[in-house]
């Protein structure tokens, strides 16, 4: 039986010769894997559709195991993205991420959109280190992972000056630092892009532009939160911060 699906490539693996095994993260089935015959031949009309990154409508040959690609037509390449190594490392890294959080066959439209969306302000040369904190933040409830930013995970408090607390999992305010001497220092702009991230709509982003200094601290408590809970071990991780180590030195 034949089926239409929109979707998103997020991982290639060779299989045999010519072929490849695609995963998709589509909006109607969630994560599903297809088998694309001939693909690694540049000759093969499913060659240019089965790049990473790339978006697009599919149709899809469905059987009892895996299905088979049958043909496609490309809504964006992302073409920045593939041609530049710096928004290549970003945008793996948010694929990978994705992939290693969510099991096949799970709908979840929102998760598209914010794939989608990320991808797309990517390839149109927004921030890729801002967009990419977003996307950890958001995947957060996707992992199980509820951080506390809307007060003190120790007391309730509201208002005042906040550290971030991994041991607590969120923030804590002056009065409760003592009670953590293992908190992470950040500023009042950091305690409020985190709220932000966490919590709003990515198709509302506008031009945002953060300093270098708060980035270094959403980094420092996003990655310390991650490694603390998350239990991934992402290769593309370590690729990444190659990148930025490099990225700095320009």
């Amino acid at each position: 039986m034949l089926q239409k699906f929109e979707g998103i490539v997020i991982r290639t693996t060779d299989y045999g010769e010519s072929n490849k095994v695609v995963t998709f993260y589509t909006r109607e089935w969630g994560k599903v894997g297809a088998m694309a015959r001939g693909a690694k031949k540049p000759s093969s009309r499913l060659a240019a559709i089965t790049q990473p990154f790339t978006y697009g409508q599919f149709l899809l040959q469905k059987g009892s195991g895996l299905g088979g690609l049958q043909q496609g037509e490309v809504i964006s390449s992302y073409r920045l993205i593939r041609e530049d190594i710096f928004l290549t490392a970003y945008a793996s890294y948010v694929v990978e991420l994705l992939d290693k959080s969510t099991d096949e066959k799970k709908p979840n439209p929102f998760l598209f959109e914010l794939l989608q969306q990320t991808l797309h302000y990517m390839n149109e040369e927004y921030d890729p280190v801002i967009l990419t904190q977003i996307f950890e933040m958001k995947m957060l409830n996707v992992l199980g992972l509820h951080p506390i930013l809307n007060q003190c995970a120790v007391c309730g408090r509201t208002d005042g000056t906040f550290a971030f607390s991994v041991r607590e999992g969120g923030f804590i305010c002056h009065e409760c630092i003592e009670k953590d001497p293992y908190h992470i220092k950040i500023s009042p702009a950091t305690v409020k892009l985190l709220r932000i991230f966490y919590y709003f709509d990515l198709s509302r982003l506008g031009n945002i532009s953060v300093k270098a200094e708060t980035k270094a601290e959403l980094k420092k408590v996003i990655s310390t939160y991650y490694d603390e809970y998350s239990g991934l071990n992402l290769k593309t991780k370590k690729f990444l911060n190659q990148m930025e180590r490099l990225d700095n030195l320009r």
